[in-house]
């Protein structure tokens, strides 16, 4: 529309004639809307908004006396508010470009003087502290002049051929090269180490394979062997069982021979045997019970041609007496008791002589001889005592004085 002006985002429309602006500026400031001017009363320009750049590149002397080459750039722009457009316009209007050429000098002389109070080791160290010195010492400048610094970056500082800063770095250097070179070599060994892990995984893998492959094998070949054997197997199972059954029926075979053996030989001879014992013991003992027959028939027949003996044997030892001198104390009493001492006296011999019958007999099993002529044992009387030896004293009592 005629006469209607409208600014544009990053500007600032600054209307002069007629009446004065806020504060008693030269011009009106309209910013974000339109506004009607009229053409030949009015007068319009125009007042960037937009961010600037300038770039510092000056040599400063540090508190040490080193020179350094330091490079800077500021990011700045003209401030919102109506009184920063208004200052920055009466100041930049007809030249805007000297915004960045200005701002640049100011910059620099406070990056000299800053400069000038820290060390080499402080402004490489501490490049944002040195910045915000910077910037807290320029802002009320750049304010003055309706500026405001949004960034202030120290892009490089050189000491030229000084070489302070290498010799400053170079421990750090040291330090770094050593840490890379300890970096390198625990990559490297972490490297070979992984290389190894992959190759010991790879050879177990490998082995497991192998170990796998022949355990197959192994199994295969088995199945073949234990097919290859089944046949032969088999037919030895059946030879074993054949022999098994032949050693069986061998067996009861020779049980049965040794059976038939016992029955036809063993038996009948001992029952022979057992016949002939039979037939010695019934023998001997026949021949003892007529060995026992015949010496009780001797012991009978010597008691009792003994027994008829007697009275000769009694006579005979009554005739021993005839001439001895008797004399008879008690009558028919005391010869009474002489004739029954000569009958004790040949029962005495009597059983003397059986006694000495049954020692022989025992002894050589051969029978007593009898004494020749008569039939008679010979007997031994005792002494005949002489006349003048006194009479004997049959009466075994005290004789009478």
């Amino acid at each position: 529309m005629f006469g209607y002006r409208v600014p544009a985002p990053d500007e600032a429309m600054l209307i002069s004639g007629g009446r004065r602006g806020l504060g008693g500026a030269p011009f009106r400031v309209v910013t974000g809307h339109g506004k009607f001017v009229l053409p030949i009363f009015r007068k319009t320009r125009f007042l960037t908004l937009s961010m600037c750049e300038s770039e510092v590149t000056e040599t400063c002397v540090t508190r040490q006396g080193i020179a350094l080459h330091v490079r800077a750039v500021i990011a700045f722009k003209v401030g919102n508010d109506h009184e920063s457009i208004i200052n920055a316009g009466q100041r930049f209007l007809s030249d805007q470009d000297q915004m960045s050429v200005l701002t640049g000098r100011i910059f620099a002389g406070h990056l000299r003087a800053i400069i000038g109070s820290m060390t080499v080791e402080e402004i490489v160290t501490e490049r944002q502290k040195l910045a915000a010195e910077v910037l807290d010492t320029s802002k009320t400048e750049m304010a003055k002049i309706g500026l405001i610094v949004d960034s202030l970056q120290i892009q490089s500082i050189d000491d030229g051929d000084t070489g302070y800063i290498d010799a400053m770095s170079a421990p750090h250097k040291a330090a770094i090269q050593r840490q890379a070179q300890i970096a390198q070599a625990q990559a490297t060994q972490a490297a070979a180490e992984a290389e190894q892990a992959a190759a010991r995984k790879q050879a177990e893998y490998a082995r497991q394979t192998a170990i796998v492959k022949a355990e197959y094998s192994a199994e295969v070949n088995r199945a073949e062997a234990q097919a290859a054997q089944a046949g032969p197997l088999a037919q030895a199972h059946a030879q074993q069982e054949v022999l098994a059954a032949q050693t069986e029926l061998a067996q009861r075979q020779a049980k049965l021979r040794q059976q038939q053996l016992v029955a036809e030989i063993v038996k009948p001879a001992e029952a022979e045997a057992e016949r002939i014992r039979v037939l010695a013991a019934a023998d001997a003992q026949r021949m003892k019970i007529q060995a026992e027959a015949a010496a009780s028939y001797d012991r009978v027949a010597l008691d009792r041609m003994l027994i008829d003996q007697l009275p000769q044997i009694v006579k005979e030892a009554a005739g021993g007496l005839a001439g001895a001198n008797v004399n008879v104390l008690n009558g028919a009493d005391g010869l009474g008791e002489i004739a029954a001492g000569l009958v004790s006296q040949g029962l005495t011999i009597l059983d003397s002589v059986r006694q000495n019958l049954n020692g022989q007999d025992s002894s050589d099993g051969r029978r007593p001889e009898q004494s020749s002529g008569n039939g008679l044992l010979e007997l031994h009387p005792a002494k005949e005592k002489k006349a003048d030896d006194g009479p004997v004293n049959l009466d075994q009592s005290e004789p009478s004085k």
